[in-house]
């Protein structure tokens, strides 16, 4: 009697101390890293069909900016 009382004790412990661990905090594997947040780019339209690009990638004309160098010509030539 006295075993099967130590048997149910060390049982009830047990589902205790599991319990009491699946409610906690999870660990993490490995912290992932932080992607670099990339800065915003001006963009603007094409004078020619409407289309946005980036500044950077735009063609200056004298009515305004252009996606391609054909779009400029058409438009201002």
């Amino acid at each position: 009697m006295k075993l099967l009382l130590l048997l149910v004790v060390v049982l009830v412990g047990v589902w205790l101390w599991r319990s009491s661990r699946a409610h906690g905090p999870r660990r993490q594997g490995k912290a992932e890293p932080k992607q670099p947040v990339a800065t915003p780019l001006d963009m603007v339209q094409c004078a020619h069909c409407g289309v946005h690009l980036p500044q950077s990638e735009s063609h200056q004309g004298k009515l305004g900016r252009y996606c391609s160098a054909d779009h400029l010509a058409l438009a201002e030539h």
